[in-house]
């Protein structure tokens, strides 16, 4: 469910934002908001900003910037006005009562777009736990212009048993809905346990929204040796959240054992904390992967920030302690050095295909960062043994005896604890 009914006509709204930053970030920031916005189809007139300093309590700026804004609606015959910071609900409906039209903040419009792109059904549940969380503390200062589109959850009733309904009725639907998830949770946890088995090693893709991670993942599918890849790519379009859903193929690259690639959901400043809770499971891949490959979108003037960005969602779910690959992507836009503080990195260009190569060996190296070279004497009653070290390792020599086979080969950490019982 879209939280907010935009409807079919195309809104003009008014971006507003507190500057918390003296410069020129806040007006990336708002660029940010801006196309966040577009994405829901919204025809934005323009963004005002204030200095921080100046923010109120009641409408969380200042009440002369409240008239200013007011004036510039009744001029320009505004529909909606949308703020970069995320505003509570009384502030919501102060602002609304001022301006005469209705008011959401950025984590209201990352929520809607998150609703818009959900195709599956995790992810759909995903997003509407998210909302009626951001909705629960809410209730009894939500405007009833939002036009809710559950049987009036989320509009103002008459008096504060209608509230407490609501309340009880949001608390029930979280529950089921947290249950829901629970269980395909529980299928997806038995997926990974298998691949654990098989001792694949897996490589996920993180990032900021847009910074080309998709890209990237077509990248290696087209240069992977498995078949049928041009029935593989995951879809790549020009926009934030394109895709929501977390992706696996299984990539053979030359002189390399098999990995699973993961592309997971792209982050975005400020990404409402209950939509990474909600989302948790789906971003488990992220944890449990052996390589993080963290595409940077290098033509970015705030980069950094969006590294620091990812980062912190990062720690959110444990994964901060990965090994991790730095891929500064759109070179071609930017002559930079990579700066201080980042490697192993690597400068690509995935419009151009530029240095994809070198991006491969990096990959190639740090899956194997860990291997040692192990001699093994495995008997011949343990043929299954040797079987394994051939499908999951790089084998060096071998040779047979009346005891059984010798085997040098260059195996993976996890792999010599297995088999710590066979080394010579």
């Amino acid at each position: 469910m879209l939280y907010y009914e935009w409807g079919d006509t195309m809104k003009k709204a008014l971006l507003v934002g507190l500057d918390y930053y003296k410069g020129q970030k806040i007006i990336t920031y708002m660029q940010e908001l801006k196309a966040l916005a577009e994405t829901l189809n919204i025809d934005v007139f323009d963004s005002v900003t204030q200095d921080n300093k100046q923010a109120s309590p009641q409408f969380k700026i200042g009440s002369g910037k409240v008239q200013e804004i007011k004036a510039l609606i009744d001029v320009e015959k505004l529909d909606l006005v949308i703020f970069n910071d995320e505003l509570t609900g009384s502030q919501v409906r102060n602002l609304e009562e001022v301006l005469g039209v209705p008011v959401v903040d950025r984590t209201l419009l990352i929520l809607d777009i998150f609703a818009k792109r959900a195709k599956t059904k995790e992810a759909m549940l995903q997003v509407e736990v998210a909302q009626l969380k951001y909705l629960l503390p809410r209730l009894t200062s939500l405007n009833a212009s939002f036009e809710r589109q559950q049987g009036g959850i989320g509009s103002r009733g008459p008096g504060e048993k209608k509230i407490e309904m609501d309340r009880r009725k949001i608390e029930n639907e979280l529950n089921t809905l947290e249950n829901a998830l629970k269980s395909i949770v529980t299928v997806r946890q038995s997926n990974r346990k298998y691949r654990q088995k098989t001792m694949i090693k897996t490589v996920a893709i993180v990032g900021y929204t847009n910074a080309g991670k998709s890209t990237l993942m077509n990248a290696l599918i087209n240069a992977s040796n498995t078949s049928n890849n041009e029935t593989k790519d995951v879809f790549v379009k020009d926009q934030l959240f394109a895709t929501l859903e977390t992706t696996s193929r299984r990539i053979e690259l030359a002189n390399t054992k098999p990995f699973l690639l993961t592309d997971t959901i792209g982050f975005v400043s400020n990404l409402p904390h209950d939509l990474v809770e909600a989302f948790k499971s789906t971003l488990e891949e992220i944890k449990e992967a052996d390589l993080l490959l963290h595409v940077v979108d290098f033509s970015n003037p705030y980069y950094f920030d969006q590294i620091l960005t990812t980062q912190k969602v990062l720690d959110e779910l444990g994964a901060s302690d990965i090994e991790t690959l730095y891929v500064f992507n759109k070179i071609d836009l930017t002559d930079e050095n990579v700066p201080h503080g980042f490697s192993p990195a690597v400068k690509i260009s995935l419009t151009e295909n530029k240095n994809i190569d070198l991006l491969i060996t990096q990959i190639r190296r740090l899956l194997t960062i860990d291997d040692k070279i192990v001699t093994y004497k495995i008997p011949y009653s343990q043929g299954d043994i040797v079987n394994t070290l051939i499908e999951h390792s790089e084998i060096l020599n071998r040779k047979y005896d009346e005891h059984g086979t010798e085997i040098k080969a260059k195996v993976s950490k996890i792999l010599r604890t297995q088999l710590k019982d066979y080394e010579q």
